[in-house]
């Protein structure tokens, strides 16, 4: 499920926690949750809430990726300017403690001391999304809650479907979760951003390119626009996208930059995107090697025609010491008790 826009601007994995009186029935359900899923156990009410609103849990902040624009016309009363700044979406790159935001809270109804309508009530941060399981016999409660806005979704633990449900309902509430903080940005971004983001058919590509690559994160990038994805293993992969007219003036300065022919003709051909990340993305007269700056490009056409090209550890980003989301599902193997 998508918002206005069909690609978030930024997205990556966060972990989801499970409260239930029942350690049995944790345990057993832990086997049955997907694998690449960070998901944490608590079978303290008490506990999971410490873990919930404790200040270590925060969202990340539209509010860093806006500041005062710092070029205007001083007479230029009657307008506040802010400025975007990107490099702001890619610091969350380096936040080591990125996906232990929790986004999803999944709640037994049927607990002893404090139910889980009460529980939910209590959580603190309001994008936090929750997901209630309930016996037959509380659906109507359930279904109440759920009218009142005070769950975002409820489960019957007895249906066959359960587990599949359950795994649809927290891909949802995940998907949910960044919308909501990304709204005031892609809103903006929305004005003169990259189109890609709204494009539904690019979307669906997109997606894909994310499936076959393993793709877990991802960052809107510009100087060259597209996305900076990682895996599970941090291997980045940079996407260029270009518009038609992103290629026609990409063509106009290496022609000013008096390009060799050879470079121009390959230019005009649109079956290779330039990457030349030492001069923000532009052709310069100083590179030399232009040949290894050229990458096989892929087409879409979506509500308009884009060229596209994929570079598997692209030059010109220093992630030698992200952490990969690999290593955090680790941790929290570690830190998960035995049955």
């Amino acid at each position: 499920m998508m918002t206005s826009y069909e690609i978030h601007p930024f997205n990556f994995p966060t972990t989801v926690l499970f409260v239930d009186d029942n350690a049995d029935f944790l345990a057993n359900l832990a086997l049955q949750l997907d694998p690449g899923l960070a998901f944490r156990l608590f079978h303290s009410p008490v506990d999971a809430l410490f873990a919930l609103n404790a200040g270590t849990n925060s969202t990340p902040s539209v509010r860093s990726l806006f500041s005062p624009y710092p070029e205007r016309e001083d007479d230029d009363l009657g307008r506040h300017v802010v400025d975007i700044s990107l490099k702001a979406i890619h610091r969350e790159i380096y936040n080591e403690e990125r996906f232990s935001q929790i986004s999803v809270a999944v709640v037994d109804y049927g607990m002893p001391g404090i139910d889980g309508l009460e529980f939910c009530r209590s959580i603190k941060n309001p994008l936090v999304k929750k997901i209630l399981l309930t016996g037959e016999a509380d659906e109507r409660v359930a279904v109440k809650a759920f009218n009142e806005r005070i769950i975002d979704r409820f489960i019957r633990k007895q249906d066959a479907e359960a587990i599949t449900d359950l795994h649809q309902a927290i891909g949802d509430m995940q998907n949910l979760y960044f919308g909501q903080f990304e709204r005031l940005l892609s809103d903006v971004l929305s004005v003169g951003s990259p189109r890609f983001l709204h494009d539904k058919k690019f979307a669906q590509r997109f997606r894909q390119i994310r499936q076959a690559l393993g793709i877990v994160e991802h960052y809107l990038t510009c100087l060259p626009d597209g996305m900076l994805m990682l895996d599970t293993t941090g291997t980045p992969y940079l996407m260029i996208v270009r518009s038609e007219q992103n290629l026609i003036d990409d063509y106009h300065i290496a022609e000013d930059q008096a390009a060799p022919q050879e470079l121009l003709e390959a230019m005009r051909k649109r079956n290779v995107i330039p990457y030349f990340w030492e001069n923000q993305g532009y052709y310069s007269p100083h590179i030399k090697n232009w040949k290894a700056c050229l990458h096989q490009a892929s087409e879409i056409q979506g509500n308009e025609w884009y060229l596209y090209a994929l570079i598997k550890n692209p030059p010109g980003f220093n992630l030698k010491y992200v952490r990969p989301y690999k290593d955090y599902l680790a941790r929290l193997d570690e830190e998960t008790p035995e049955p």
